[in-house]
């Protein structure tokens, strides 16, 4: 069939909009018409070469809409069930998933780099030529093919631009801090950013019973947000942040540490602004070439832990119905987490406003008739 899609051909090129030919779904594979995406960093990221990932390709890896075919052997789904998509299609037989931890699947990372489905072909193409998928889901489209695991049936009264986010901001910080860190009532926690993932962290952390929960960033009106979302104070990154923290946790520092944003240096800060024996959780990805240092004596001593953190150390079939659950009873205000939406020939414009700090999340809506 014939789609419409934002096609990246090169590193730091404007995303342009074009018809492609997008397969039938194969076998273990659905066919999904899509009703939003959301704007991810991680996309910027690949469009400016900061991430690297095989071009020309169809980027996007938040996404949520309705099922209209299934290739063989696809049985939880069904056309016309509403779905969010997971980026991580774990195959529940490595040894990764038969411990409980899908994210760390060994089947799906290969293909997931290459740009492949996971048999290592692609379903897209573009006047004859072969596309690269993005994170299995390129949700910068009309439609999309993705393996049957990316699939998660949801309710149908959840809107599906909403659960877009789910699949990726939403469920990678609330994991961080519920998931990852663990954070348990009374708990000091300390965000880094406060784009999409961040205040999903602080959602996350206010919703576990933290007592105080202390957001770092640059963009007061970002800042201003974080508070709605449960933000007990903000600060502005600084050279005396760290004591700014300790003043505010009466000299011990932060229980938790996430950072959400993967700059140079927020490590470093966030292990000196963390209590001994505390915990700092990295969600944020650096770039490629990032050698974070730490001061080895007191990283023995002081018995903190630093650990990776990764799509919120989640289970994305169980915990992305499990968040939309909260959503509907109140607990989790993931609709303003939408600052602005943007139809796809506005994608550039997503883009701009996202890298300008004006967003918490931008969300592309392909069709306004099933988005809300």
């Amino acid at each position: 069939m014939q789609i419409e899609a934002a096609l990246l051909t090169h590193t730091d090129a404007p995303f342009r909009i074009v018809p492609l030919d997008l397969d039938d779904p194969g076998p273990n594979e659905v066919l999904v018409r899509l009703a939003a995406s959301g704007v991810c960093a991680s996309d910027a990221h690949t469009r400016s070469g900061h991430t690297p990932s095989p071009l020309p390709a169809v980027l996007g890896h938040e996404g949520a809409g309705v099922v209209v075919a299934t290739g063989a052997n696809v049985e939880h789904v069904q056309p016309g069930d509403h779905v969010a998509l997971s980026w991580m299609p774990n195959c529940g037989h490595c040894r990764h998933c038969a411990a409980g931890r899908p994210v760390l699947c060994t089947a799906a990372a290969p293909a997931l780099l290459a740009g492949t489905m996971l048999d290592g072909t692609v379903r897209l193409h573009h006047q004859g030529q072969d596309v690269n998928h993005y994170s299995f889901l390129s949700t910068f489209a009309t439609h999309t093919v993705v393996p049957a695991a990316s699939a998660v049936k949801i309710p149908e009264d959840v809107p599906l631009g909403l659960a877009a986010l789910v699949g990726c901001a939403v469920l990678t910080g609330y994991g961080a801090a519920v998931n990852r860190a663990r954070v348990q009532p009374g708990q000091s926690v300390l965000v880094f950013g406060a784009g999409g993932v961040g205040l999903s962290a602080v959602m996350g952390a206010a919703l576990a019973g933290a007592a105080q929960v202390i957001v770092v960033d640059p963009v007061p009106d970002k800042c201003a947000v974080a508070v709605e979302f449960g933000a007990t104070a903000t600060l502005a990154p600084g050279d005396d942040l760290v004591d700014r923290v300790l003043a505010l946790t009466d000299g011990d520092g932060a229980d938790v540490a996430i950072d959400a944003v993967g700059a140079p240096g927020i490590l470093d800060t966030a292990f000196r602004a963390t209590v001994p024996g505390g915990t700092v959780v990295c969600v944020g990805v650096p770039g490629p070439d990032a050698r974070p240092s730490l001061p080895g004596p007191d990283l023995v001593r002081s018995e903190r832990v630093v650990t990776g953190c990764l799509y919120g150390s989640s289970r994305p079939s169980v915990d992305i119905p499990r968040i939309l659950e909260l959503y509907r009873r109140g607990a989790l205000p993931i609709d303003r987490l939408v600052s602005k939406t943007y139809r796809l020939d506005q994608v550039n414009e997503a883009f701009e406003d996202m890298a300008a700090g004006r967003l918490s999340r931008g969300v592309i809506v392909h069709d306004e008739a099933i988005a809300w």
